[in-house]
């Protein structure tokens, strides 16, 4: 059986805890692929997205970080830094997460199966990401990845405007990384 590992742009889900995030945002973007493990769970699944996530992501969030402290945002580490849960649970494992605790940069704000919403709130934008996890009869089940930006001032747009591009590669890499990791694996 021949899976398709095309990574493509689509609507943010409808019916989603990131859908009902649109109201007034100033971006907004979706990409999915096939999902490689449709029996592991969002928060799983966004680990496993983490785990495999490009070095070059590294270095541009080094950069990133570096120069927004020069205009007094936050530095917000990297994608795959590892904090200790409010439980006291080890970091292992995704059933140990609860909603507040962090996963990278990311504070989660809802957590179910199918689903995990993350956000980073600073004083020039608010950012929340979505993973979903979707499975219809007669197709293959699918990963979404959404992110929503609402704007707070001139410094967000700017902000926005320089990084819309590399985010946009970014999400897709890391989804292409996600598709190919468990190729041949079912």
């Amino acid at each position: 059986m021949t899976t398709d590992h095309t990574v493509r742009e689509v609507q943010v889900p409808s019916g989603t805890v990131i859908h009902a995030t649109l109201h007034d945002a100033d971006f907004f973007d979706a990409f999915t692929t096939t999902d490689p493990r449709p029996a592991a769970s969002a928060l799983q699944t966004w680990l496993d997205v983490l785990a495999r996530t490009p070095r070059w992501t590294e270095q541009l969030l080094a950069v990133r970080n570096k120069l927004v402290r020069l205009m007094g945002l936050k530095d917000v580490g990297q994608l795959q830094d590892v904090h200790p849960l409010a439980s006291g649970a080890p970091p292992t494992n995704a059933r140990s997460y609860r909603v507040g605790d962090r996963v990278g940069i990311f504070l989660i704000r809802h957590l179910s199966d199918t689903e995990v919403v993350m956000g980073q709130d600073d004083k020039h934008l608010d950012v929340q990401v979505s993973l979903t996890k979707h499975g219809q009869p007669g197709s293959a089940p699918t990963v979404v990845i959404s992110t929503v930006v609402h704007i707070h001032n001139t410094l967000g747009h700017a902000y926005m405007a320089v990084i819309t591009p590399f985010h946009r590669r970014i999400v897709q890499a890391m989804l292409q990384q996600l598709a190919l990791s468990n190729h041949g694996a079912r």
